[in-house]
């Protein structure tokens, strides 16, 4: 049985979630909350599961992995049910670059411990870290934007079934009404965004709906 470490909230530990619903896979779950306790992330017992102290965390067995894109490809590549990533080269080569857009160049920038330091070590206010997530995480979906209209439409970013792209938007657009970012004009963004979430795997995925959602 896998035993996943994640936090309601997190977009890292959403997307983890998407992909452990699409592939119909159970997991124990462990609540590790960012906020809580000065951060329950932070102490030494999770850092020895994960010395990053970020969440998420998965372990089966004595096999530890950490990071959401490598957890997400290794479900793929190891376990039963829907395909996450596609076979074709290109295709797998474009989902992964749409999906680092978000992972690695948009939602690092408003992760919690970016946002903490901003607030410590240069005195940022609520509006301040607002304007700050709201200028990168517009920079990032405009981005999304393009990449999506250069494309043939399709119901999901990269085809007729959800994909590892559409498992990192869901999240970034949830973080966006978050920090009350207008992406209204982001007719692509929005429309795969809604067709994803009429899906059970990603609807059963949202923060509201987590047993720690409101710990």
């Amino acid at each position: 049985m896998i035993h996943f470490h994640g936090y309601f909230r997190s977009s890292s530990a959403y997307r983890c979630r998407i992909a452990f619903n699409l592939k119909g896979i159970e997991y124990d779950f462990t609540s590790v909350h960012l906020r809580k306790d000065g951060g329950q992330q932070k102490t030494p017992a999770f850092r020895a599961l994960n010395p990053q102290a970020l969440v998420p965390a998965l372990e089966e067995g004595d096999f530890r992995l950490t990071q959401s894109l490598a957890i997400i490809e290794w479900l793929d590549e190891t376990k039963p049910g829907a395909k996450l990533i596609p076979e074709d080269p290109d295709l797998r080569a474009l989902v992964r670059a749409f999906s680092q857009v978000i992972a690695c160049d948009v939602h690092p920038l408003q992760n919690l411990r970016v946002l903490d330091y901003l607030k410590a070590e240069f005195g940022a206010d609520q509006d301040a870290l607002d304007a700050w997530c709201g200028r990168w995480i517009a920079d990032g979906l405009n981005a999304c934007e393009a990449l999506l209209a250069g494309r043939p439409q399709s119901t999901f970013c990269f085809g007729e079934t959800p994909s590892l792209a559409d498992i990192c938007l869901v999240p970034q657009v949830f973080s966006a009404a978050r920090f009350k970012v207008d992406i209204s004009g982001l007719s692509n963004v929005n429309r795969i965004a809604e067709a994803c979430n009429a899906l059970p795997a990603f609807a059963d995925a949202h923060p509201k709906t987590q047993p720690d959602s409101e710990a």
